[in-house]
């Protein structure tokens, strides 16, 4: 399927310019996620948070509501929608952000939209029953993260024979579907899913051939931050991979990714700013 990559992303209320680059921040409302599980488990806590990153410089933030590191517990819909739902509409109101929400669930989606959420960001390509016509209702637009199996199960021994080419032919796989079921090209965003049913050597092979990616003509999001992926090279916590995680976001940079989903924002806009100012030289 040849489409143009989209230059402009409509969240609901707000645009997306995607001729440059984004950061999305992280925010996760769960007791249990890898990196800040706990940390803003109050709405005033998790709204303090939301400016913080804005005022950072995020264009998106990014609420979670269920951990999907691997091995973490499922979450029932009610109470996921009990942490996010109210958040939502919260930020939406406060912050001229664009509010993604990190789900999965067709109830989620469905109810977040209608409280101003303005993308829907699904790690498992709105491949459960009843997501992809949940998804095509709101209008807004959706991410497609390639993943195998479930959180529970993802990082059993994954193998791949061309791990670049699977992950492309299984999005591509999943933008069809969304066309059939309503939702234009224009409103579709990919993620590789870097740590989701990869181990190591797929994580650091596919970010190299993050360009082939490209072929496939839609806007690229990019977590990588704090993963294991950094912790397995560096020897490092979750919390002190802050350089690892900006040298990959330079990298993701260079191989053409739009959004940028990480923990610290502040950092990684330097990041991004720095290499605006190399590209717009190097266009003068």
């Amino acid at each position: 399927m040849q489409v143009t990559a989209n230059s402009v992303l409509r969240c609901a209320q707000r645009t997306l310019d995607l001729s440059r680059a984004h950061v999305m921040g992280i925010l996760n409302v769960t007791p249990d996620s890898f990196s800040d599980g706990g940390r803003y488990n109050t709405l005033e806590a998790a709204l303090q948070r939301a400016i913080e990153m804005h005022s950072a410089g995020a264009s998106l933030i990014d609420i979670g509501g269920e951990s999907t590191r691997p091995g973490a517990a499922k979450v029932g819909v009610q109470q996921e929608l009990d942490r996010v739902a109210p958040l939502v509409e919260l930020i939406a109101r406060e912050c001229d952000v664009v509010v993604s929400v990190d789900t999965s669930s067709p109830e989620v989606m469905t109810e977040t939209a209608r409280l101003g959420a303005g993308l829907i960001n699904d790690v498992r390509a709105l491949q459960r029953e009843g997501a992809l016509a949940a998804a095509a209702a709101t209008g807004l637009p959706v991410c497609l993260m390639h993943m195998r199996g479930e959180p529970q199960t993802m990082q059993d021994e994954p193998h791949y024979a061309d791990v670049a080419a699977e992950v492309a032919e299984f999005l591509q796989a999943r933008v069809a579907a969304c066309v059939q079921a309503g939702i234009s090209t224009d409103r579709i965003i990919l993620d590789p899913g870097f740590g989701f049913a990869k181990n190591t050597q797929h994580n650091y092979e596919l970010f190299k051939r993050l360009p082939e990616l490209l072929n496939l003509q839609y806007p690229l999001l990019v977590g990588v931050s704090r993963k294991s992926m950094i912790g397995h090279i560096l020897n490092q916590p979750v919390d002190q991979r802050l350089y690892g995680s900006l040298a990959l976001a330079v990298m993701a940079l260079e191989r053409g990714a739009k959004i940028l989903r990480v923990h610290d924002v502040e950092q990684t806009m330097d990041v991004l700013k720095i290499f605006n100012a190399v590209q717009s030289s190097a266009k003068e």
